[in-house]
């Protein structure tokens, strides 16, 4: 059985890895060349080395605002959206009524377009802003707030299933043995149900993180980097920089490079920092 596998794997695996290298390899090789040269189409590239990464970094200084206001939304985007969602699903994994309905509804705002999100976004906080005179482009803090709620509005119900599934795989026995030995309900949280969670943990984490640095379509619905580009997020920057500026898509894929580089390793460095924690079943 084991050489009859042998045998006929790489007839399985070839496709997968032509589509590999011709879907993400080369283009992803091919765009860290280009961030070195200057061009507007593959075939007229020049080569100009580091002079596009100093220009995206010099550039009225767009990219690095846009890079902290990044980095402040997807702190807080990180913190609420797991926070919550792990509290749900502590609330729906007890024996009270309704509970399927609920993860349903909780769950149903992930289903719906970013796109369609942030205009449905905009419409209800311009509503609540028209009682004061404003708009969500008005200043950058509404844009901001207003990104941090509809990243929650549609990631807590999918991270909340994961934590529910999490949390019906810790065993009985841990849960009664720490409450027979006179644990509080908050110990046995602490010390048992979170270590046994650590796997959801991980993996709600790195899904929150990285999907709030590149969050690009819900920016461009709801604020489209206005006013003046202050609630810009990193994606949106980049987008604009590509295909809104003549003459700069050099600088674009570099602040694309850049991009990749800097939540690459903020991914790896929770996946390695949240795995140590895990614990054996």
């Amino acid at each position: 059985m084991q050489k009859s596998l042998k045998k006929y794997a790489p007839f399985f695996t070839l496709p997968t890895l032509i589509a590999f290298i011709i879907a993400f390899l080369a283009p992803f090789v091919m765009g860290i060349y280009l961030s070195f040269t200057k061009f507007t189409t593959v075939l007229d590239a020049k080569w100009v080395g580091l002079d596009n990464y100093a220009k995206a970094f010099q550039d009225s200084g767009d990219f690095i605002h846009s890079l902290w206001y990044t980095a402040c939304f997807a702190l807080v985007s990180v913190v609420s959206v797991n926070l919550i969602a792990f509290i749900l699903a502590l609330l729906l994994t007890q024996k009270i009524k309704g509970t399927n309905l609920f993860r349903t509804v909780f769950f149903m705002p992930n289903l719906i377009g970013g796109i369609v999100l942030g205009y449905i976004w905009q419409l209800i906080i311009n509503g609540i802003l028209a009682n004061f005179n404003e708009t969500v482009n008005a200043d950058s803090r509404f844009g901001f707030w207003g990104l941090v709620v509809l990243m929650n509005w549609q990631m807590i119900g999918y991270m909340m299933v994961i934590y529910i599934a999490g949390i019906q795989n810790v065993p009985d026995e841990l849960i009664d043995a720490a409450a027979v030995d006179g644990a509080s309900h908050s110990q046995i949280l602490r010390h048992v149900t979170i270590p046994m969670v650590m796997p959801s943990i991980t993996v709600c984490l790195f899904l929150t993180l990285t999907n709030s640095f590149r969050l690009f379509d819900q920016n461009l619905a709801l604020t489209a980097g206005e006013p003046g580009k202050e609630s810009q997020l990193l994606a949106l920057n980049i987008y604009t920089t590509f295909y809104n500026t003549t003459g700069y898509e050099g600088v674009g894929q570099a602040k694309a490079v850049i991009f990749f580089i800097i939540v690459a390793a903020i991914a790896f460095s929770q996946l390695k920092l949240t795995r140590r924690k895990e614990v054996e079943r």
